[in-house]
């Protein structure tokens, strides 16, 4: 690939014209870290799902081949293909060989497998859909799926206490489907003000753990902040322990900068607030292998 002077990115994600989810924040987010952000909306929404009600929801699927088409028609290439939010079997497909036919070596290819949290489903799908998602993620380098994510991609039971013996297990059985790096997210600490991220790196065999404290809020967007602090270390040449200590300190930087003030939290946490953290060195390394 032809050295750029900024990393490219196409990010696969829908726009929420209210709240701070989605393409509102990865947009900004890989802009602050020096990343070239192109986006391929797969639906517009007048506000994200969560919290609000009545909203106007735009689907794009009809339109995103001849969109893909055009970028293929000038030449655009990319550094990373950088995937979120899929509504539907028909747009996995069609991203599926957007990846395969973009494909360039040296290329990162992440994949946030958006499915539910809570152990639950988003109401929007159905075991059909996670059936396609296991397919989906064969193409993967990276994965970042939470716990109930992982538990459906599994076909495991959803558990609110799990050990790292068991979370070793899932890491390795997600790997097994294709991606060579699994990261999961959300998963509970060993004690009720802890919460921690832990992943596993294929290529060197190595797991890893953060720890962090828990905020007892809810906040939506955290995870395609998460996912996109990875992305924009990972291209800026940071190792996978470091991109996972600076996504984490950045999100839980951002939930104590929005926690104590009073407003919906519907809204997301006020990135604007902290995106400049995003450029400072990594206060303490807390990966730890295990």
């Amino acid at each position: 690939m032809v050295k750029r002077i900024s990393p490219r990115v196409a990010a696969v994600h829908d726009l929420s014209g209210f709240g701070r989810v989605s393409l509102s924040m990865v947009i900004p987010i890989l802009t602050t870290m020096g990343v070239q952000v192109c986006p391929l909306p797969t639906a517009v929404l007048s506000t994200h799902t969560g919290g609000f009600e009545n909203y106007k929801f735009i689907d794009l699927t009809e339109h995103l081949e001849a969109y893909i088409a055009h970028w293929a028609s000038i030449g655009v290439e990319f550094d990373c293909i950088y995937s979120g939010y899929l509504g539907s079997p028909q747009q996995i497909d069609i991203i599926s060989r957007f990846i395969n036919d973009f494909r360039k070596e040296e290329q990162l290819i992440v994949i946030d497998p958006v499915l539910g949290d809570n152990g639950a489903l988003y109401s929007s799908f159905d075991m059909g859909m996670v059936t396609e998602m296991k397919k989906f993620i064969h193409l993967a380098d990276i994965i970042t799926p939470n716990l109930t994510e992982a538990a459906f991609l599994l076909n495991k039971p959803y558990q609110q206490e799990i050990d790292d013996t068991r979370i070793k297990e899932w890491l390795l059985g997600l790997a097994a489907m294709g991606p060579k790096t699994v990261v999961i997210t959300g998963v509970p600490g060993l004690t009720s003000d802890m919460t921690c991220v832990m992943a596993y790196n294929s290529e060197d065999g190595r797991f890893w753990k953060v720890n962090c404290s828990y905020i007892p809020a809810h906040f939506p967007g955290t995870g395609d902040g998460f996912t996109s602090v990875v992305v924009g270390s990972l291209l800026r040449g940071d190792s996978l322990p470091i991109a996972l200590d600076r996504a984490v300190q950045f999100i839980l930087s951002a939930i104590r900068a929005s926690y104590g003030y009073q407003y919906p939290h519907r809204e997301g946490v006020l990135l604007e607030r902290v995106l400049g953290n995003l450029n400072l060195p990594v206060l303490i390394s807390t990966s730890e292998a295990f």
